[in-house]
């Protein structure tokens, strides 16, 4: 037993003398030999060691390679999914799509907070009116669907990409707050009124004051207190929607169809197999999804129905795909980040693809500070194109939304001179997809985005991943909603 004990000793004080060196080793810059969080030396910070904490609601989906497009037959020969492999990094996703009770919820910190400013509240508020049909009775879903607490559970619908991407926005910060309050840094603050609010990226320009409980002690010898920085790694990334890319990865859940990076089958659905039926011996029949079965059949016949839901389901309904996500197949479509175009899997990035860039920076005054806050108490941005579209090397580095569309705008990219009046060529540049165009119009413009994953109205074919449809980016369905998604930084496992 001497032994036994002398041998476990020698290993944990082994251990302890390794992780101590380890632990000082990244005390100290390899460039300078400085020390870091030493305030004799400067009191230069470095945390050591963190890893990004999960937001509220979601999942990390550990990202990889694969084939993004379509598995079926083109039905709709619309031609614009042709296969091609990628690679999406890791990020995090909604683990449900974004229900009635929250969406209500960012509703009511609006009407409190922007007193001051009802047409914000009025913009935000999704159109119940998408239910109406002309040949239906669906009035008494216009009245209930979103505000009764029967539907809580139940995907928001009637909400357009623009509203979808404000409520990204206000997530962040309200998730943001709370972390700087649950840290101490704050206190609660339930009297923020209009420009007053928490605003994330005015807290980090020092453009906030709030209720301050407390502030960082700082290892700089000029200054013995300092509010929390991005880089000490408390706050999140933003919330937003996701890229088109990133939704059909998730959406396929490789992460449980694969072996030693084989992937051993093509799926069509969020699930193994070619059937919308589930294959395992206790739920055998079972329909796997929220959608019409055949002509006129949404939900089966009473005692023995298909899949149990006329409209929407709740967003737990069903079964999870392999990275735990709630109806990534049927229930309802979801709106991604992406602007539409036709040949997008033709002219793409191999690493993250997206379309849609536009660089923005913010606003600052003449000293290089950044300016003032609007009167919603967010900061200013300038897009970058438009500010700055004489010369063109920054018109090149900022706008990629229309690349290689076939424009005079994308032709920049490949160096067309830059000679002929700015007005001019930005008129010209527009001509491909115009809404108007003499006597033609085109509904692709870039205020056309992406939407997909088949809803309770749409058909088996829809459900598939690869499969993209289109909307005006301020236009909404009554079977259309969203989830949110975050940049993963640093490790993509989450170890």
């Amino acid at each position: 037993m001497k032994v036994k004990f002398s041998a476990v000793f020698k290993i944990l004080f082994i251990a302890v003398i390794l992780s101590a060196c380890s632990k000082k080793g990244s005390e100290v810059s390899q460039t300078t030999g400085w020390k870091y969080n030493d305030p004799e030396n400067g009191g230069f910070e470095v945390k050591v060691g963190m890893e990004q904490e999960t937001g509220p609601g979601l999942v990390l989906i550990e990202g990889g390679t694969f084939t993004i497009g379509r598995v079926e037959q083109d039905v709709m020969f619309d031609w614009n999914n042709v296969p091609r492999r990628v690679t999406v990094s890791s990020f995090y996703m909604d683990q449900t799509e974004v229900r009635n009770v929250d969406y209500r919820e960012y509703l009511h910190w609006i009407k409190r907070v922007f007193v001051d400013y009802p047409l914000v509240y009025r913009k935000a508020l999704p159109d119940t009116l998408v239910w109406r049909r002309p040949m239906a009775y669906n009035e008494p879903y216009v009245q209930y669907y979103f505000r009764h607490p029967a539907y809580n559970d139940y995907p928001v619908v009637g909400v357009s990409w623009l509203q979808a991407s404000d409520y990204c926005v206000w997530r962040t910060d309200r998730v943001n707050e709370g972390i700087l309050i649950r840290e101490g840094f704050l206190k609660p603050d339930p009297n923020q009124l209009n420009e007053t609010n928490f605003n994330t990226e005015a807290y980090l320009a020092g453009q906030y004051e709030g209720l301050v409980n407390k502030n960082m002690k700082s290892l700089d010898p000029n200054q013995e207190f300092r509010k929390p920085n991005f880089e000490d790694g408390i706050l999140l990334p933003k919330y937003r929607l996701p890229t088109e890319a990133e939704w059909e990865y998730a959406a396929l859940g490789l992460i449980g169809n694969t072996y030693e990076e084989r992937v051993y089958e093509r799926r069509i659905y969020p699930w193994d197999g070619h059937n919308v039926r589930n294959s395992a011996k206790s739920h055998r029949g079972e329909l796997m999804a929220n959608f019409v079965r055949g002509r006129g059949d949404y939900m089966g016949t009473a005692g023995n129905l298909n899949d149990n839901a006329t409209i929407p389901a709740p967003v737990e309904s069903f079964w999870p795909n392999d990275y735990g996500l709630y109806c990534m197949a049927g229930n309802v479509n979801e709106w991604v980040e992406d602007v539409y175009r036709p040949l997008t899997f033709e002219d793409f990035d191999e690493f993250n693809p997206f379309r849609g860039n536009v660089f923005q920076t913010l606003v600052t005054d003449e000293e290089g500070n950044i300016a003032e806050k609007d009167s919603l108490g967010r900061l200013r941005y300038r897009d970058v194109t438009e500010a700055e579209s004489i010369n063109r090397w920054n018109y090149k580095k900022a706008y990629y939304k229309n690349y290689k569309d076939g424009d005079y705008e994308s032709s920049l990219i490949d160096g067309t001179d830059w000679s002929a009046d700015a007005k001019t060529q930005a008129a010209n540049s527009q001509r491909m997809y115009s809404q108007e165009v003499g006597n033609e119009t085109s509904l692709i413009s870039d205020k056309t985005r992406v939407y997909k994953g088949g809803s309770w109205r749409d058909r088996a074919y829809w459900m598939s991943p690869g499969t993209r449809r289109y909307l005006e980016e301020s236009q909404s369905r009554d079977d259309l909603g969203f989830r949110c998604a975050m940049t993963r930084v640093g490790s993509p496992t989450g170890k």
